[in-house]
């Protein structure tokens, strides 16, 4: 229940489509179990970071001058109320921090076909990313200490665009970067994703295949609205070359004449 009204609150899409591609070749991957429990752990240290920053302030405000501020309150009694509101803040985000971490886990779409791969992460900021097979360059498996001890990894999907030195230049061109990589992560077996992305792009190169059709039109077969549309245009066309035709024939009639 309490799941159920927190997306609708957050506003966070359903399971997305798959990408293009054969519907029997869909496969829908998820993080591992591990990834939660990764998670939970840098959130904790994140709490635990902040509750040492606010003991710290706290135990700081002894050494604030009793200086008036506008003339109404004094400078420490002013940035005590402000650490009062801080640990309140603190205290009231904390048993939600671990339900929004678990959402975050379940919330985590990985979707490959034998044609592109569709990834969807996130709920306070939604981000999903379509990669097609044409256009990845390279495919990297990385783990961290902690992730080898919780027995996860991340595949790392770079497309044309995304080479080394954006990911060198991360700081500055992070955006750029991004629209070029996408990872699947905290999954179990990243080895076998890999190794299924890399035997479609296999196939695809044997075949001698480029990008996918659009869907509707298999075997390259041009839609019927083009068609149309490619009809009236070449009418129109030969329209204007006969009333052209018709405007020049009676000037050379008259040229000839003189």
């Amino acid at each position: 229940m309490i799941r159920r009204l927190l997306c609708e609150y957050l506003k966070v899409p359903p399971e997305p489509a798959a990408p293009a591609g054969a519907p029997g070749s869909v496969r829908t991957f998820h993080a591992a179990r591990g990834f939660y429990s990764y998670r939970l752990i840098h959130w904790g240290l994140s709490q635990v970071g902040a509750a040492a920053g606010l003991l710290f302030g706290v135990s700081a405000l002894r050494f604030v001058p009793d200086a008036q501020v506008f003339g109404l309150l004094s400078l420490s009694t002013l940035l005590g109320w402000l650490e009062v509101l801080a640990v309140a803040g603190f205290l009231l985000q904390l048993p939600l921090g671990p339900f929004l971490v678990k959402l975050d886990y379940e919330m985590r779409w990985y979707v490959v076909t034998d044609r592109s791969l569709r990834i969807r992460e996130g709920i306070l900021r939604v981000r999903e990313q379509t990669m097609t097979f044409s256009n990845i360059q390279n495919l990297s498996i990385q783990q961290g200490p902690l992730q080898r001890l919780l027995g996860i990894q991340d595949l790392r999907v770079r497309t044309a665009g995304g080479g080394e030195s954006a990911e060198a230049d991360h700081a500055k061109h992070a955006p750029q970067e991004s629209m070029h990589v996408g990872v699947f992560r905290g999954v179990e077996d990243a080895s076998a994703i890999r190794d299924a992305i890399l035997a479609h792009l296999k196939a695809r190169r044997d075949t001698g295949l480029g990008e996918p059709e659009p869907p509707g039109t298999p075997g390259g077969a041009i839609p019927p609205r083009a068609l149309r549309a490619l009809a009236a245009a070449a009418r129109e066309l030969r329209d204007e070359a006969a009333s052209i035709r018709r405007a020049l024939v009676p000037q050379a009639g008259s040229f000839h004449a003189q």
